[in-house]
């Protein structure tokens, strides 16, 4: 008698389908489809529950998923064995400790036996046995009846259909290539057209395809399939034609290519080759660009005891059941040094991330808005290795490939200047990494949702603000002027942006001393005028402070304009803003109601807002102080659109002036240009 083990077939490129013994057997809902798949992917290996969970639910499994999972187990049985006893010990799928089972031949199995096939076609073309690596590839190509595991549901099914996809197009390209050797070039152009039909971002097979059309003898049509490439990559990525397409299509201009070869076969995202020495985990990446860090500060001084919760957040060591990485939020106003700060502990802390680190800027407060997540995970996928014409176009496509590669990996992250919860979700990978977010806003999510640690930076004290001034300075000219130094960095709000500024002041002019420089910002209807940099945006204060401005929204912007034009934190240093009227400089929900309505819960809810976008400090359960730049800036918002405490109770607001200044941002004037009016 048989084998029953051998009368089963079960095909995943495609639809779910599975045979015994020539009939086809209805499977079952779609969560028990992706039982059945997960076990086939890991035949002959135990799942376990926890697996299965992860695998059909992710991060979002209910209460109720372990009997789920075995309904589906007892589901799949029955469908398998019809005539199987309740005690007896099943062919298929065996129950083993804390998991289950599936006993299959590899070859029962297309998606196993299509691997294998290709595998073997690399090896072939390695070898230089052309002809046989072509024939291997067209018979692993022969499996396929459309997308792979195309409707079943949940984190494994996605990873999974990426990577075939991935090695799907990687063996069409060693295919077509092999057609292209054997001088079968019409055949290679019709197989390119179709393949790029449905991957248009594919360098590669626009590489093949302009060959193909050159060595036919139809040059005019390659270098037409060029423009079209570069039409494609500028209109849907916004960059151009790599070197190895831009080199092509300039020896195709001048009739060089009869000797050229196809491109090699590029290895799939997820399986590194074999290497001696030191283990590189990414394909197709050298080790050096593993530590994607940018450098850090010149001069770092402070934040000591920030830095040490730093070490102990990004030291948690997670459990295998963990659903994502350690995260650290970094937030703080601008000009605080944020980046700086996380740059500092993600240098220091490296070598506990033997993967690497990567490092990807948000753009949160650039002039052209956000990074969006597809676009972010596409910079993240490139830096482990994914070639750009390889990255999955949906935003789905990239999540999974992207927790596939990570998965298991040990690497530090580093997202930079990041606005909200839904842009940092998808960046966050699962296992033992861990993950540093720098933002101007409070992410009250990550922490909420995610356990996120956080690390909420101040204005640096008064003896690390004068210290960071005299170290970038200089000794010598800081000399006997410590207490002109100490003042100057008051007037910089002891913000390390308002201090470096300065220092470039000091750089650019060897004859000032710090005296004479606080003499200039003495006044602070001038001093945020003086606190930028002529012709660089991101050296100015004042920009800083408008980019968080501009991000709140209309109640919450009418509110700190009332604030400012009521005088609030318009003393000398840090100002305090706690529970008392605001004649006095202090402020409270109480006080600050005024500006609502009436309603202190209001106030209370834009106090929060403000800062928790670090326009404000808390300095108190209800009390709230503003640095003493960001008062001044809240005046200059105030004069410049005559924001009343009417405003705040819903009368329309006055007229908006016409701008004094013309840096881009509208009504960024001074005070006394506007008393002049």
């Amino acid at each position: 008698m048989s084998d029953p083990q051998h009368r089963l077939a079960l095909h995943l490129l495609g639809p779910l389908r599975i045979w015994h013994e020539g009939r086809e057997l209805a499977v079952g809902p779609p969560k028990q489809r992706a039982v059945l798949a997960l076990l086939a992917g890991h035949r002959g290996t135990v799942v376990s529950r926890e697996q299965i969970v992860d695998a059909l639910w992710g991060a979002a499994a209910p209460a109720s998923a372990a009997n789920a999972v075995h309904t589906y187990v007892a589901g799949l049985r029955r469908i398998l064995e019809p005539e199987r006893g309740s005690r007896e010990s099943g062919a298929f799928i065996v129950s083993r400790a804390g998991g289950y089972e599936l006993r299959l031949p590899a070859e029962a199995v297309d998606s196993l036996t299509f691997v294998r096939r290709y595998e073997e076609a690399r090896a072939l073309a390695s070898a230089g046995r052309a002809t046989a690596a072509f024939e291997r590839f067209a018979s692993a190509l022969g499996l396929w009846r459309g997308e792979a595991l195309s409707g079943i549901p949940g984190p494994y099914a996605a990873l999974e259909r990426a990577r075939l996809r991935e090695m799907r197009f990687s063996a069409t390209e060693g295919w077509i290539a092999g057609l292209i050797a054997a001088g079968r070039h019409e055949a290679a152009v019709v197989a390119c057209s179709e393949a790029i039909a449905q991957e248009p971002l594919h360098e590669r097979l626009r590489h093949l395809h302009m060959l193909a059309l050159a060595r036919s003898g139809r040059q005019a049509h390659a270098i037409q399939a060029y423009d079209d490439a570069r039409r494609h990559l500028r209109e849907e990525l916004g960059i151009d034609p790599g070197p190895e397409l831009r080199d092509l299509h300039e020896r195709i201009l001048a009739g060089d290519i009869a000797m050229d070869t196809p491109p090699p076969v590029a290895s799939p995202p997820g399986k590194p080759p074999a290497t001696s020495g030191k283990r590189n985990p990414f394909p197709g990446t050298p080790e050096s660009s593993l530590n994607q860090l940018p450098a850090t500060a010149r001069v770092f001084v402070g934040r000591e005891s920030e830095l040490q919760l730093g070490r102990q957040g990004l030291a948690r060591q997670n459990s295998p059941r963990d659903s994502t990485a350690a995260i650290l939020t970094v937030d703080g106003p601008a000009g605080v040094g944020k980046t700086a700060f996380a740059l500092e502990l993600a240098h220091e802390c490296a070598r506990e991330f033997p993967d690497g680190q990567l490092y990807v800027d948000l753009r949160t407060t650039d002039d052209d808005g956000p990074r969006s997540p597809c676009d972010a995970l596409g910079r993240l996928l490139q830096g482990l290795g994914v070639e750009r014409d390889r990255l999955p176009h949906d935003l789905e496509g990239r999540i999974a490939l992207y927790r596939g590669l990570m998965h298991g990996r040990r690497m530090l992250l580093l997202l930079d200047d990041a606005d909200h919860a839904g842009q940092l979700r998808p960046l966050v990978p699962s296992g033992p990494s861990a993950v540093i977010v720098t933002s101007r806003r409070l992410q009250r999510g990550l922490v909420a949702r995610e356990g996120a640690r956080r690390i909420g930076l101040r204005p640096l004290d008064p003896r690390a603000a004068a210290d960071l001034f005299a170290a970038l300075v200089g000794p010598e000219r800081c000399a006997g002027q410590r207490e002109a130094v100490e003042l100057l960095a008051e007037y910089c709000g002891r913000l390390p942006l308002g201090i470096r500024i300065a220092v470039g002041t000091m750089a650019a002019n060897p004859y000032l001393s710090p005296g004479e420089l606080a003499e200039r910002y003495a006044d602070p209807r001038t001093r945020l005028d003086q606190l930028s940099v002529e012709d660089d945006g991101a050296s100015s204060v004042r920009r800083a402070l408008a980019a968080s401005y501009l991000a709140l929204g209309e109640e919450e912007a009418r509110f700190f304009r009332a604030l400012g034009a009521a005088g609030a934190g318009a003393g000398s240093g840090a100002a305090a803003i706690g529970a008392g009227a605001i004649g006095t400089g202090a402020i409270g929900a109480a006080a600050a109601s005024a500006f609502t309505g009436g309603d202190p819960a209001a106030a209370c809810r834009r106090l929060e807002a403000l800062a928790d976008v670090g326009l404000l400090e808390r300095s108190g359960s209800d009390a709230y102080r503003f640095n003493e730049l960001v008062a001044i800036y809240a005046a200059e918002r105030a004069a410049a659109e005559r924001v009343t405490a009417a405003d705040q109770t819903g009368a329309r607001p006055t007229q908006l002036l016409t701008p004094i200044r013309s840096d881009g941002f509208q009504g960024l004037c001074r005070p006394e240009a506007l008393a002049r009016r």
